[in-house]
């Protein structure tokens, strides 16, 4: 404790749970340290800024700015700059001037860095996020402008269970997890945040909930899968990159945080408005009980027959003097001095104590009894004889109290008893009276053979097998042959090598791994989610062929769709569909061959160009602007209410790549045609004309190499090259207007089924029930615990 500590604040942490006013809360119980205050006040739910009357009227404040006062548990935290140490030995990477200078901030540029975190540090910090699937990931950032970069990854082989990302491309921040369903999930929001400025960034997780904060605004809210955090121990950790060669994050990161809690945006925006705290509730006694935790700190205590000594106490244990350090109980013998008795006395033991001490000669006890004998005689009526005398044969002195402790027994001899340590103690004192256990393993007094590791225990010890052997005898062990016996963890394409105490794996001819993955090397790999099966041989997704699947079936061209004819045909990486025309939308029944477009009435709902000397006349697909009879109409246009004169072009404001001209009072827009021969190409909006070697990007698999402008499918995410930087966003899919739906194995977009059993994703109807084994009714969709049961989850799926 240290000085000064109010004792009574710490141990009386308990008293918290006396706070019960009605509609209010029961603070959790932890123990009396400072550093876990914070907990207690972050772990307040936001109902609890409810004014209660339960409280006495002396001090009021609001719960919600107490929690940003104290702090975050730093059990609850992980700074990534500070467990990553960040600045020291990391290329690209350079500390400068940040948003703030409470902290510091790091420029991450160029694409030759590798900001990993080391195995053990990683494990570190997963091991705060497994299992949990409440978390906030926090970070100030100014990114550069139309950058495309990962702001921080934690992944294991190709699953990513937590990666935030910002694609400045395509104006998306992007959450990938891995969800209950051992799914890869992708969230994507709308909004960019690559635009070379400072923004503060929050994306908070709470089971099926989501919300994305920037600059203390909430944007966005939604419910999603659960997150599946049972992380592996070798995952890696990167930070402003996704590994060593994608996803290079490029500008400024400041406070890159994660919180093990759900609302840890609080502490990001301490001034944030919540409608939720504006009343405030009385707590001047747990505020009472807050303050003297100040000063207080966590030690650890041993617990020795049932009594709880602290740090640094100590106690006698028999003859022993015992002491407890960092929870762990340290004795050692007590050293007796030898007594210098005087005339008259002798050492000897006295009870309860474990020295020899000075006794008069005739206090020394001896083994003798006082016995009586009645004699008659012949001239005297009575003769009363006393004599001592040994004790008949047999007597069972131990009975009568011994001082043999613990440890110790207690021996009947002929004249007396006597105390004989038990086997495999030794006596503290010369009478066994006190004895201590005997560490055969350290002393090499045991048995243990080859193959074995010796383990003590009280009064005996173990011989445990070392692992890869099994065990012939108490004391011996021999080799095990796993992979004779097949108890080895091998890929099915792996050769099992027996080793002495273990066992080894390599993979065969024509697969890669460690040996106990192994997959099969496919020459210049497998594109667009393909998968290699065997040497040189590739399974295509849906939608895609060749021997590499690097060819996409362009299913509008080779003739196996027919659209109607208000939409067309529009080939998509593995897909296609019907899209409505221009002049055309569709009903709300998005039918997969486009007999769901009409025509849109461009006169009615003011979507037309015509200027006002002209009127609008609705055409199927389209519109006229024609001039009134005797009129001399202009033929200019409407655009952005601004006149464009007839013949005009120009380029959109919100656009660079699009050119748009005014024919007879219609605007007529196209995207810009690219002329790579032109050395004057605008190289932003015709990526595939920038011939420079650093455009180009490399493949997820560092084997293959594309040109700026180049698109390509890998794990169900369509991906393009963009001067030199890749981004990838989930694939799009066709809508399916079905009521059951599953995505097969190896493709990526879900499909229409019938059986409601088979399905992954339901639309459910709550009008529809279904009965359960209780005949209680359950709604379509809902799913319950099996009464009886621990492991076993029931759903409602209802078929029409």
């Amino acid at each position: 404790m240290r000085r000064g500590c109010n004792r009574d604040a710490c141990n009386g942490y308990q008293s918290f749970s006396h706070l019960r006013p009605p509609g209010g809360f029961v603070a959790p119980l932890f123990p009396p340290c400072l550093s876990l205050l914070d907990r207690f006040l972050l772990s307040l739910p936001l109902s609890v800024c409810t004014p209660s009357a339960g409280f006495k009227k002396n001090k009021m404040f609001s719960v919600c700015k107490l929690v940003i006062g104290f702090g975050v548990d730093p059990a609850l935290r992980i700074s990534v700059f500070d467990e990553l140490t960040l600045g020291e030995g990391f290329d690209g990477v350079t500390q400068v001037q940040g948003f703030h200078s409470e902290s510091r901030a790091f420029h991450f540029q160029g694409s030759s860095r590798e900001v990993k975190a080391p195995v053990e540090v990683s494990e570190q910090m997963v091991h705060k996020l497994r299992g949990k699937n409440e978390f906030t990931v926090l970070v100030t950032l100014k990114q550069d402008h139309l950058n495309s970069g990962v702001i921080l990854s934690i992944h294991h082989s190709e699953h990513r269970f937590l990666e935030l990302e910002s694609s400045g491309q395509r104006s998306e921040v992007r959450l990938h997890y891995r969800t209950k369903g051992q799914q890869d999930h992708t969230e994507v929001f709308p909004y960019s945040l690559a635009d070379d400025q400072w923004h503060k960034v929050s994306v908070a997780v709470s089971a099926s909930h989501v919300i994305l904060h920037v600059d203390c605004n909430r944007i966005y809210e939604r419910v999603v899968e659960p997150p599946y955090m049972d992380i592996p121990e070798d995952t890696s950790f990167w930070l402003g990159q996704r590994n060593a060669a994608h996803g290079f994050f490029k500008g400024v990161m400041q406070d890159v945080e994660i919180l093990v809690m759900p609302q840890g945006y609080i502490s990001q925006c301490p001034d944030l408005n919540r409608s939720e705290c504006s009343n405030s509730i009385t707590l001047s006694r747990a505020e009472e009980k807050m303050n003297g935790l100040d000063g207080c700190y966590c030690e650890r205590t041993c617990s020795v027959k049932g009594v709880v000594y602290r740090e640094d106490e100590s106690w006698t244990d028999g003859c022993r003097n015992c002491t407890c350090t960092n929870g762990t109980v340290q004795c050692e013998a007590i050293s007796c001095p030898p007594p210098q008795c005087p005339a008259g006395t002798a050492p000897a033991y006295v009870k309860g104590a474990c020295c020899k001490e000075c006794q008069r000669d005739y206090d020394i006890t001896f083994p003798l009894r006082l016995y009586a004998s009645v004699t008659p005689l012949p001239f005297y009526p009575l003769t009363l004889t006393l004599f001592l005398s040994l004790p008949p044969a047999g007597h069972d002195f131990c009975s009568e109290g011994n001082g043999c402790m613990e440890n110790s027994d207690c021996v009947n001899l002929e004249a007396g008893d006597c105390c004989v340590c038990k086997d495999g103690f030794r006596p503290l004192r010369d009478d066994n009276a006190y004895c201590e256990d005997i560490d055969e393993c350290a002393e090499g007094k045991h048995y243990c053979r080859e193959n074995t590791m010796c383990v003590n225990t009280p009064g005996s010890f173990m011989c445990i097998c070392h692992t890869g052997y099994i065990r012939i005898d108490d004391y011996s062990c021999t080799e095990h042959d796993e992979c004779l016996s097949g108890l080895h963890n091998c890929d099915e394409n792996a050769l099992c090598f027996n080793m002495v105490g273990g066992h080894s794996c390599s993979c065969k001819p024509g697969y890669t791994g460690n040996g106990t993955v192994c997959k099969a090397m496919c020459d210049g790999l497998c594109q667009n989610g393909g998968t290699c099966v065997s040497p040189n041989n590739c399974v295509c997704q849906q939608g895609f062929t060749g021997k590499r699947c690097e060819t996409d079936i362009d299913e509008c061209a080779d003739g196996f769709v027919e659209c109607d004819s208000k939409s067309t045909c529009v080939n998509l990486p593995g897909w296609y569909h019907c899209e409505c025309r221009d002049g055309y939308h569709d009903n709300g029944l998005f039918s997969a061959n486009g007999e769901s477009c009409v025509d849109i009435n461009e006169c009615k709902t003011g979507r037309n160009t015509c200027a006002n000397d002209t009127v609008c006349f609705n055409l199927e697909g389209g519109y006229d602007c024609r001039c009134p009879h005797g009129h001399n109409c202009t033929g200019d246009c409407i655009h952005d209410n601004k006149v464009k004169h007839s013949g005009q072009i120009w380029v959109l404001d919100s656009d660079r790549c699009s050119v748009c001209s005014c024919q007879a009072g219609q605007v007529m827009c196209r995207r810009m045609v690219c002329d790579c021969d032109n050395p004057n190409a605008d190289l932003f909006c015709c990526p595939e004309c920038d011939p420079r070697l650093s455009s180009q990007c490399l493949h997820q698999n560092g084997l293959l190499t594309y040109g700026s402008g180049d698109t390509w499918v890998e794990n169900c995410q369509q991906c393009q090259c963009l001067q030199g930087q890749v981004d990838c966003w989930p694939l799009p899919c066709p809508p399916v207007d079905c009521e059951f739906t599953v995505v097969p194995e190896g493709e990526c977009c879900p499909r229409c089924v019938t059986d409601p059993c088979q399905a992954d994703t339901i639309r459910n109807d709550i009008t529809k029930t279904c009965t359960d084994e209780h005949n209680i009714s359950r709604f379509s969709g809902s799913s319950w615990i099996k009464h009886g049961t621990e492991c076993t989850l029931c759903q409602c799926k209802v078929s029409c």
